[in-house]
């Protein structure tokens, strides 16, 4: 905190001087009071492109659009104080060119204040995020399971097992090269994310990857047991808030059709019995 009382936000040259320390932790948010909950203890705030699952019931994330990702990334940015705001360039906003990208990429900086963007896609990818890094704009990278190409790999597939590893060694490589302060490595070997995180210059962030990753992420509806609808084998559910909020509701549910709610202590008299400082006690 500095001497005016203000917290001071991480930055990317921050993230990047965490290589090899203190493992890096980062959450999902896509709401304000959900960014206040994470930013108390989280390096990386990411608004990711599955908000379009966890919030808006698509089957994927490649129906979300660039106005969704700035709604989110303008509520986020109103909870986050200290951690680092990353907001994911949803599918189809930067994959035409360097331009494109740049275009979108800066709106979202405008309109939301983040801090960074994050795209998906390893060498493809590369001339772009250097045209972004070169022009101001600070990238994370995204490399393995790339859920915008689910499509083309056939599924949520575990990606860089037996020869398919040098793609991803490939890929971890040229982000790294071309500019990019982090990478995210997802679902991946164990095994490669440990080469990878010792390989390259820049923190790696993992999600089914490995430990040994510079630091960590998960969709904060995962790990606090919000998003049921499936639960991949990476995700630790260190709550389950799904379980309680349905409890909660159908116990409300009971006390309102039972007429035990509202009681006496939630509803109003005619008027106010005593005067206390010039209010209605």
């Amino acid at each position: 905190m500095s001497a005016t009382g203000e917290v001071k936000a991480l930055t990317p040259p921050d993230i990047v001087a965490r290589k090899g320390g203190t493992p890096l932790v980062c959450l999902t948010a896509y709401t304000t009071p959900m960014a206040r909950l994470v930013d108390t203890t989280c390096d990386i705030v990411l608004v990711g492109d599955s908000v379009g699952m966890v919030l808006h019931g698509l089957p994927s994330t490649l129906g979300v659009t660039l106005d969704m990702m700035i709604m989110h990334a303008q509520a986020v940015s109103r909870g986050v104080e200290r951690a680092l705001m990353v907001v994911d360039m949803p599918f189809g906003s930067y994959e035409e060119g360097p331009e494109q990208a740049f275009r979108n990429a800066a709106r979202l900086m405008a309109e939301t204040g983040c801090a960074a963007v994050k795209l998906e896609g390893g060498e493809s990818m590369a001339g772009t995020i250097q045209f972004l890094v070169t022009r101001g704009i600070p990238v994370m990278a995204h490399v393995g399971l790339t859920p915008q190409a689910v499509n083309t790999f056939g599924g949520y597939k575990v990606q860089g097992r037996g020869n398919d590893a040098e793609r991803i060694l490939r890929d971890a490589d040229a982000v790294s090269k071309a500019g990019a302060f982090a990478v995210v490595l997802e679902k991946v070997p164990e095994a490669l994310a440990r080469t990878i995180t010792a390989d390259v210059a820049i923190p790696t962030i993992g999600i089914g990857a490995s430990s040994a990753c510079d630091g960590q992420i998960l969709v904060v509806d995962d790990m606090l047991g919000m998003f049921t609808d499936f639960r991949p084998k990476f995700v630790k559910r260190y709550a389950e808030l799904g379980e309680q909020a349905q409890a909660a509701i159908a116990a409300y549910t009971r006390e309102v059709r039972e007429r035990r709610f509202p009681g006496a202590e939630h509803v109003f008299g005619d008027g106010p019995k005593t005067i206390k400082g010039g209010e209605a006690a």
